[in-house]
């Protein structure tokens, strides 16, 4: 296993999570794209965050402004911190790897990613 994802659990409307991913060989964590994805119940997989190498980021609409995306490349580390979370972002979240070139753009779909680590589940809920 190439990354796992780690920090789910269950929140309020309105909490806070941070979820981290463990990114185990060091050359992934410096030469590669970082996304962050869910999936809720019958839906399909979606991208909420990515990070570049080069630190560019992207997020989904949906979570613009209330998800922040980060990396230490030291401690082989990449974080989504989740603020103001809505039930609508209940999903299994997991975090997934592309090597790109440090002038390629950031990958942005799901299908673009090559390896996956196993999810960790996010439950938003009074």
């Amino acid at each position: 296993v190439q990354l796992q994802a780690s920090g789910g659990g269950l929140v309020q409307p309105g909490g806070s999570l941070r979820l981290s991913c463990e990114v185990v060989s060091q050359s992934m964590v410096d030469h590669y794209a970082i996304g962050w994805f869910r999936q809720a119940p019958g839906k399909g997989r979606e991208v909420v965050a990515a990070i570049h190498r080069g630190g560019g980021t992207y997020y989904a609409d949906s979570v613009k402004g209330r998800f922040t995306i980060s990396r230490d490349n030291a401690k082989k580390m990449v974080y989504l911190q989740m603020n103001s979370l809505k039930p609508e972002d209940a999903a299994v979240y997991s975090c997934a790897a592309k090597d790109v070139i440090v002038t390629a753009p950031l990958p942005t779909r799901v299908d673009e990613y090559v390896y996956w680590g196993q999810g960790t589940l996010v439950t938003v809920s009074s």
